[in-house]
């Protein structure tokens, strides 16, 4: 049986700046770049200008990825994209990130499957899993796996949604995972959810248990109450959450491996909060060398954040081969999860 590695990474986020005193003069919303770094150690973020799609962010951090790897689209055997920002309700953003890459073109076409993973910001080690187990099974040889998102142009970016609005920002991260001989790769992964919570960070848009998506007015226009169009979050709810799950996630991953804290070079953990990572850094004494962070320059990318990471890491020279690291994520659901993955 093969084993599963990282072949190549990649990421991409748009270049418009905007700090969190652009918030407060640009759009007219009642904070502060004091207020919102106390909290969670934001300064700034991306945000894409109009006419700008998830699946264009995905684009470019994949042929980033493809380039690191040595490898071109022509080798691609399965698309997974993990995103809550999709390029429209249906079909799933990997068929467009497909056609974005060309790969139904010319006398080298080739109509690789396209699969969506709907765990927001634990999607990509939802996707890392599900792509891991396909190359281990012999079925695959090269799995472009994406994390991306477009925030920006579904937020409510008044004073009414600065509490959800000052946290998110725009960015897509890449990697591709290929089998190897060599005694190297993703070692393992612990998953879990909890739908109890599936409340507590939600967007209710869409909601198909009502006979008609939206009330219509008398020309048949859609009528969006703000409380399903926009974003909820009960904060300290998923801080409480957060903590609890992503420590729980990463130890049953370690004991499943018979790995120990000191073993791991490197911990990558999902960039919503840097007060989180902070909090649970600490209980676990994780040293601030071994956590990289970026969340103050591109804030909460979502399904992004990890595969940004590893992409930053990997060219800066923090990441290198013969590492031993842990990614861990919390998100929406309350789903979470954890991998560790000899570089």
């Amino acid at each position: 049986m093969p084993n599963a590695y990282i072949s190549g990474t990649g990421f991409y986020v748009p270049p418009r700046v905007v700090t969190n005193q652009m918030l407060a003069d640009d759009y007219g919303i009642d904070t502060t770049h004091e207020w919102i770094v106390q909290r969670t150690g934001i300064e700034e973020r991306r945000f894409s200008d109009p006419g700008v799609a998830t699946s264009d962010l995905a684009a470019e951090a994949s042929e980033a990825a493809l380039e690191a790897a040595g490898l071109t689209k022509e080798d691609v055997d399965l698309i997974i994209l993990a995103t809550l920002s999709p390029d429209c309700h249906f079909p799933g953003t990997g068929v467009y990130l497909q056609r974005r890459l060309g790969m139904t073109e010319g006398k080298d076409a080739k109509f690789v499957p396209a699969l969506d993973i709907r765990n927001q910001c634990s999607g990509f080690v939802y996707g890392l899993s599900v792509a891991a187990s396909m190359v281990q099974a012999g079925n695959l040889k090269h799995i472009l796996l994406v994390g991306a998102e477009t925030h920006s142009h579904a937020m409510d970016m008044t004073t009414r949604g600065r509490n959800v609005c000052s946290l998110f920002g725009d960015g897509a991260g890449a990697v591709i995972v290929s089998a190897t001989e060599e005694d190297r790769g993703i070692r393992g992964w612990n998953l879990g959810a909890d739908s109890r919570f599936a409340d507590a960070l939600c967007q209710k848009i869409w909601t198909i248990a009502d006979e008609t998506c939206f009330p219509l007015d008398e020309q048949g226009r859609g009528i969006v109450e703000p409380e399903l169009m926009w974003a909820h979050m009960n904060g300290k709810v998923v801080f409480k959450h957060a903590v609890q799950r992503m420590i729980e996630s990463l130890m049953q991953v370690c004991m499943k491996l018979d790995a120990k804290r000191d073993d791991i070079d490197l911990f990558f953990f999902h960039q919503a909060n840097l007060r989180i990572n902070e909090y649970i850094a600490k209980m676990l004494g994780i040293p601030s060398e071994k956590l990289p962070h970026n969340i103050e320059r591109f804030g909460n990318t979502t399904a992004g954040t990890i595969p940004i990471m590893l992409a930053e890491a990997e060219r800066n020279g923090t990441l290198q081969r013969g590492m031993k690291i842990a990614m861990v994520a919390f998100g929406s659901g309350f789903t979470w999860g954890a991998a560790i993955v000899d570089w």
